[in-house]
């Protein structure tokens, strides 16, 4: 899949080296390789958004290189390929060696996979699911802060899934842990590829059952009830946790009205 890229080479262009993006001037690279010298470099195409191929090219380019949350206000089907290349990236980085014998390994050409030639191991990019929840209380939700999140924003409660759980259980033991409250009426409403690090966040709506809030402090910094009508910064638009709090706003301001 990988080949070495020629001048003419042309679209979105992530370049990624140990989790980092190169964004000149703040923005995604867009155009042919030549404009940003990029002929020679070995890269793959990972995708198309809109006509244009979206390129993976691993190297460092030392100057301009950010994070992927730099580019969360950007169009969500863009933002999701600029995430599976820097998922992609790090898979590869990862896995240089075979963790069953130690031989080198090399990049599938079919697939996006890494194959051992010694003993013939073939490993594939790991999603780790996530459940993330909006709970609903009345005409209030119950948004937290997380110590993760440093610039005042709040949002729903979420968490990993473990071994041997459903997603039913994760979210029970989730909001345990987090809040200290018991939820009912468990609803699925969507997933989201989630590139930190290599998540797929899967959505529910639920209504609050019983308990009062105790925070997990390893986990959150606040959390508490919040009218539909006075909420406080909430997460970007285009994420999950996004539609998850509108969708919730929408069903209590429905109900009040």
């Amino acid at each position: 899949m990988e080949r070495e890229i020629s001048s003419v080479d042309a679209g979105w262009w992530v370049v990624s080296h140990e989790h980092k993006l190169w964004l000149p001037k703040g923005q995604l690279p867009f155009g042919r390789a030549g404009t940003f010298d990029l002929n020679g470099s070995t890269g793959s195409q990972i995708g198309e958004w809109q006509g244009d191929a979206v390129w993976l090219v691993r190297e460092n380019r030392a100057q301009e290189m950010g994070s992927l949350r730099q580019l969360l206000d950007r169009e969500p089907g863009l933002f999701q390929l600029v995430g599976r290349g820097l998922q992609l990236a790090e898979f590869y980085r990862s896995h240089k060696w075979c963790g069953y014998c130690g031989h080198e390994m090399h990049t599938s050409r079919t697939e996006w996979a890494c194959l051992c030639g010694h003993c013939r191991q073939r490993y594939y990019p790991q999603i780790a699911p996530c459940i993330i929840v909006a709970i609903r209380r009345g005409d209030e939700i119950l948004l937290a802060q997380h110590t993760r999140h440093r610039n005042g924003i709040y949002t729903v409660l979420a968490g990993f899934v473990e071994v041997g759980e459903t997603l039913e259980q994760t979210v029970a033991r989730e909001v345990m842990e987090e809040s200290g409250i018991k939820v009912k009426n468990l609803r699925y409403v969507s997933s989201q590829p989630w590139p930190f690090p290599q998540s797929l966040m899967v959505a529910f709506m639920a209504d609050y059952e019983s308990g009062d809030i105790v925070i997990d402090p390893k986990e959150l910094l606040d959390a508490g009830w919040y009218r539909f009508d006075a909420l406080p910064q909430l997460p970007p638009v285009g994420t999950v946790a996004r539609r998850l709090i509108e969708d919730t706003v929408a069903l209590c301001r429905a109900d009040a009205e």
